[in-house]
Parts: C-alpha cells; sequence; structure tokens
C-alpha cells in the first residue's frame, strides 16, 4: 500500500536546539515521515527573536509547518505542543508528548516555580554558557545519563547564548504557563505520551496525560531517563 509522506514537527525541550534530533532522526522511518525541527524563540538561530512567549511560540510554528501535520514535542517542547495542539486540532494528524507535562495546576505552586525560574534566569545571564550547560546537565534529570549523551547535550546548550537562554525561561517557565489538564479532553487527535521508566515523575504525569485524552496512550521506555530523544532515539522512533 502507497503511503504519502507527513510532516513530523519536532519541539526541542529548553536550552536544546534542532540538533536534539539528530540522534532520533537517524532511526525515523524516512519512507513515512519527513523531520522538520524548527528552533524555539530565544534558541540556536531565532536566539535573538523577542519577545517571547508560549503563545508567539505557537505563532511560530504553526506559520513554519505544512497544512496538516504530526506534532512531536520534548519536555519543553511537550508543552509548548500541547498548547499547538488545542490552538489548531485541525491541523494536526497525530500527537506524541515525550517527557513532559500539563502544567502545575496548583497556583502557589505554580507561583513558587516562576519565582524559582526567574533566580535561575538570572544566574544563567551571567554567564558563561559553559557553566550552566555543566550545572543543567548534572541536575536530577540527566545526572545518570551516558558521558556520550551528556556530551551531545552539552554541545547542543553551548549554540545557546547565557542572555538568549534566560529571556526563553523568563519568558515560557512552566511557572507562567496556564494549566492545560482541564483542556486536555479536547485532544481528538491520536496521542502517545512517552517517558523513561527511570524518570519517575515524569512517568506519573505521562500516565495522568494520557488518561485524560480520549484513547491516549502511555509509553513507558525500559531503562532509560528524561532525556529520551538522545538517549534512546532508537526506540523512541520506533513509536512513530
Amino acid at each position: 500500500m502507497f503511503l504519502t509522506m507527513d510532516t513530523v514537527l519536532l519541539l526541542h525541550g529548553f536550552a536544546g536546539t534542532a540538533g536534539s534530533w539528530d540522534a532520533f532522526n537517524e532511526h525515523l522511518d524516512r519512507k513515512r515521515y519527513r523531520p522538520l525541527a524548527p528552533e524555539l524563540r530565544g534558541h540556536g538561530q531565532n536566539g535573538a527573536v523577542r519577545p517571547i512567549s508560549s503563545e508567539l511560540c505557537v505563532a511560530d510554528l504553526l506559520a513554519a509547518a505544512p497544512p496538516r501535520f504530526t506534532l512531536a514535542g520534548y519536555s519543553l517542547g511537550g508543552r509548548i505542543a500541547l498548547q499547538l495542539a488545542l490552538a489548531a486540532p485541525e491541523r494536526i494528524d497525530r500527537l506524541v508528548l515525550i517527557s513532559s507535562s500539563a502544567g502545575i495546576a496548583d497556583d502557589a505552586e505554580r507561583g513558587a516555580r516562576l519565582s524559582k525560574d526567574l533566580a535561575l534566569a538570572d544566574e544563567i545571564e551571567a554567564g558563561p554558557i559553559t557553566r550552566f550547560a555543566d550545572d543543567w546537565l548534572a541536575g536530577p534529570l540527566f545526572a545518570n545519563d551516558e558521558a556520550e549523551v551528556n556530551a551531545s547535550a552539552r554541545a547542543e546548550i553551548l549554540k545557546n547564548s547565557p542572555a538568549n537562554i534566560a529571556a526563553a525561561l523568563r519568558g515560557i517557565s512552566i511557572g507562567r504557563m496556564e494549566p492545560l489538564w482541564p483542556r486536555l479532553a479536547e485532544i481528538a487527535a491520536p496521542t502517545t505520551v512517552v517517558a523513561g521508566q527511570s524518570d519517575g515523575r515524569y512517568v506519573e504525569l505521562a500516565g495522568q496525560i494520557a488518561d485524560e485524552i480520549d484513547g491516549g496512550e502511555l509509553e513507558v521506555i525500559d531503562g532509560a531517563g528524561h532525556a529520551l530523544p538522545r538517549s534512546a532515539p532508537e526506540r523512541l522512533a520506533a513509536l512513530f
């Protein structure tokens, strides 16, 4: 049976770039999918684009994408993907959310997270970018990843500037995000929610998201953590 090629829009995580998907793209079925990996405001080639907000990122992505497409987002990119899917449901053939969240439901917790992220943004802006990269990858989400995986992640982070990454964190922190939990039932596109087995908090979140979306499928990748596009690219690509 002849299959037309589908564009898959790939949204990177915080401090990443389009290159964050390179290992994944090596395993993606190119007879079925054409990858398109734009860079969000504050990141990579779009680092200097201002202002930065989730709404403006969604508008950028809709302008860059074809009329219909598969949408996949990792971590921060997953949160943007959810907002995009709700803003333009008629354009989404399929949704894949990777190591992501639908926001912080509790007002006080969300406010505390915003304050924490704004303080971190000030630290990042003070530079250098190498210090931020080392601190970020030593954190709990990535500390158990293999050295070559974190070396690849570090190379992507170093493509960004401290000022741009700080601006992105100020503009699209999860602390600024309106929680989307009450709206997940609106998503009609076939949806797969993915998390790494050792990424306990995100396994829990993935299960909650999948439960709220009609027909949502949960996939947990054994032996993997948060950075699935880098640490388990072949197994992640097999889910597409």
